[in-house]
């Protein structure tokens, strides 16, 4: 009998774009993926990973039934597993171990010994369902996610000035804008819809774009002018910006004086960034920088949008406040055509923080210190920690070296590759009491658990994403789980009420859930930007928050005539340098980044066969830098910083600027993140992952074999 064919319409899995995917199936086989063209936001194209990147879900090393170590781990010699140290369990009894080892911990230590990790690649649903189980059943705000690696800066920022964190327009609004700053993204490479988008816009439309990178990305080739501003020297170079803008009286003054506050004491810190000054710091041109105050200034819609060149760094939020004091001086923003727009990183990290993925608010971004949010969230669910903001991630790995936090539960994020400073991350889990890792395989974290469990990929449950757009849209069922894997709201659910009966609180009406629909249904009762949103509607469209009721059509742009917070408010800065400068014993300034074909700590794509077109990591050199090494393109390295080494091939490329290298943090036998400096932005609790200092000397290629890594099969 011939396999049925059908066609499944879902949700990229990959970047924040969200495009469409049309999933091809025979039987349970997806053999090609397609996209509509006239889909609102991938519009006919897709980038490699989103048509090419999904077979990981077939790969032989996922894992499909829960996995429990034979031996137990005890603090400080906990080490990573090989294939012979995992014993298959049925579900009822893995799920036991960790209900019994978690409320074991709550009522011997209390509910701040333990802490979670959501995922940003994880849906809505599945992240709304695991922070509602460790705040109402636990009772604890330690709870983060990795938004607090990439945005925390902007979200922090855009808060307090603001007070609202998300991108204020879309991507594609791009077509109503004359001139657009990008800046702190390669968006070529991390958001390639978007990048084609604003490619068109500048080839068809005259969009002028000022890009402003220290490496020499692609949308440079689409630039009306670069500015290549040394990394971490943000805050002089748009505050120059905001100097000019002010001096030549190019500001919006009716802007300024009707809708925001602090204007007076802002300008006059502003008094001392000059060009000339800039110029000093950032190396870019005065010149220029006049050049592009006026062009953005003068534009009659101009937009800003930016990714994580902007907040890794400890100045992060700093750097954030920079640009959005720009739109603020010109009125750029509550319009079509303008704003305020971080491009967000993972699938679902907009969603995930929505979802109250964060340790210092609620879903719906609703504050954890506020009693009157604690009540109101207590009384729908019976339970909810008192108020005190949580532990970020940063802040979780450091307890767990201190020992006051023993047990961690952790969903679809690898800790072990995306933390700075990675041998101080990996000293820190060895002294976890329990460690628990769900996901599709045994990335570098879960080697280190005591049980794992398997989940569902995004093609085998339901559920909804939030693109960069506060678009949410549908992920669907294309076909059963394979093996045991079950989708990672329905383990939440289960592992809840199982911790229920164990710390006494019967309640597990709390957690039956019969379909995701109703756990967004429940979200939506208490976040009001998502009360008009239900699958019903999502089925014949795509909804961007926020829809205040089911008759809203929802908001494709913000702050049209007032903001959140009232009046959007003005913070004079102080140019603060990156915590590491390049000195004599370690002379070049390291930045990293992504590549087009991998995604974050390559747990997945790595899986795919994307892994065959960028299968090797490398560290991009100026040309005029390769003799002082001395290397040439192809030749292996040796990249060191004061916290560790890593071994890789140099790429010796005009991209990279004289002085500063860059190197992609998908690679686990070259893991970026060895070298990266720990220090973190105050406000934030961001680390500085884009500047610190490293030096680079010839390696052989006999060390290049040496550092590869021995699949987990080959471990035994």
């Amino acid at each position: 009998m011939a396999e049925t064919k059908k066609i499944v319409a879902t949700t990229c899995p990959f970047c924040g774009v969200g495009c469409r995917l049309d999933l091809h199936l025979m039987g349970n086989q997806i053999s090609h993926v397609t996209t509509p063209y006239d889909d609102i936001v991938s519009r006919g194209n897709l980038c490699v990973k989103g048509r090419y990147g999904w077979d990981y879900i077939y790969h032989h090393d996922r894992i499909l039934t829960p996995l429990i170590r034979r031996q137990a781990q005890q603090p400080g010699t906990r080490k990573p597993a090989r294939r012979d140290d995992w014993r298959e369990a049925s579900w009822d009894e893995a799920l036991e171990v960790v209900a019994t080892r978690f409320a074991d911990t709550v009522e011997k230590y209390g509910p701040d010994a333990t802490a979670v990790f959501c995922c940003a690649k994880a849906t809505n649903e599945d992240n709304f369902a695991l922070q509602k189980m460790f705040r109402a059943v636990i009772g604890t705000n330690n709870i983060d996610h990795c938004t607090r690696l990439c945005h925390a800066g902007s979200v922090v920022a855009l808060q307090m000035a603001v007070g609202s964190s998300a991108m204020s327009n879309s991507g594609s609004d791009i077509y109503n804008c004359d001139v657009a700053i990008v800046t702190g993204s390669n968006t070529a490479e991390s958001h390639p819809i978007i990048a084609l988008q604003f490619k068109d816009a500048v080839m068809r439309h005259g969009v002028k774009l000022i890009i402003v990178d220290p490496r020499r990305v692609e949308m440079v080739n689409f630039a009306a002018l670069w500015l290549q501003q040394r990394p971490g020297t943000d805050v002089p170079l748009f505050s120059a910006m905001a100097n000019v803008i002010i001096q030549e009286n190019l500001c919006d003054n009716q802007f300024i004086y009707s809708r925001t506050e602090n204007f007076e004491a802002f300008a006059k810190a502003v008094e001392e960034f000059t060009p000339e000054m800039a110029e000093r710091i950032s190396g870019v041109p005065a010149e220029k920088i006049i050049q592009a105050a006026r062009l953005y200034a003068t534009a009659q819609n101009g937009a800003i949008y930016w990714s994580l060149g902007i907040p890794e760094h400890t100045h992060g939020t700093e750097n954030a406040f920079a640009l959005i004091h720009l739109a603020l001086l010109t009125g750029h923003i509550g319009r079509a055509g303008t704003g305020l727009n971080p491009l967000r990183g993972q699938n679902n990290v907009q969603g995930a923080s929505d979802a109250g993925a964060m340790p210092w608010d609620y879903p719906g971004y609703q504050s954890v210190l506020d009693p009157a949010v604690v009540a109101k969230f207590r009384a729908k669910w019976g339970n909810a920690p008192p108020p005190a903001r949580g532990l970020t991630t940063t802040e979780i790995a450091d307890a767990w070296g201190a020992g006051t936090v023993k047990a961690q539960y952790v969903m679809g994020e690898n800790p072990l590759m995306s933390e700075p400073n990675l041998r101080h991350a990996h000293h820190a889990i060895e002294q976890l009491e329990f460690l628990v890792c769900q996901d599709l395989f045994i990335n570098e974290t879960a080697r280190y658990a005591d049980v794992f469990l398997p989940s569902a990929s995004w093609a085998e449950k339901e559920g909804t994403y939030t693109n960069t757009d506060r678009r949410v849209q549908r992920v669907r069922q294309a076909f059963e789980p394979q093996g045991q894997a079950r989708a990672d709201w329905k383990i939440v659910c289960e592992i809840a009420t199982r911790l229920e009966r164990k710390l006494g609180r019967a309640q597990t009406a709390f957690w039956e859930y019969a379909h995701p629909s109703e756990i967004l249904r429940e979200m939506g009762e208490l976040v009001p930007s998502y009360a008009g949103i239900t699958y019903e509607r999502l089925e014949q469209e795509r909804l961007q928050w926020p829809v205040p009721n089911l008759q809203s059509p929802g908001t494709p742009f913000l702050f049209e005539n007032t903001f959140p917070r009232g009046r959007a408010k003005f913070f004079p800065l102080v140019y603060q340098p990156s915590v590491e400068q390049p000195d004599a014993s370690y002379p070049f300034a390291l930045t990293t980044g992504r590549v087009l074909y991998h995604w974050h700590g390559g747990t997945l794509t790595r899986h795919s066969n994307l892994d065959f077109a960028a299968p090797e990591a490398f560290v991009e050199i100026n040309p005029a830098d390769a003799p002082r090494v001395p290397c040439a393109n192809d030749s292996p390295v040796r990249v060191s910083s004061r916290r560790g080494s890593i071994v890789l091939r140099a790429r010796v490329t005009e991209k990279a600027a004289p002085g500063v290298v860059f190197v992609p943090f998908h690679y686990a036998e070259a893991a970026a993140n060895t070298l990266t400096i720990d220090a973190v932005d105050p406000q934030a609790k961001i680390p500085e992952y884009k500047i610190c200092a490293v030096k680079i000397e010839p390696a052989t290629l006999k060390e290049l074999v040496a550092a590869l890594p021995l699949g987990l099969e080959q471990q035994r």
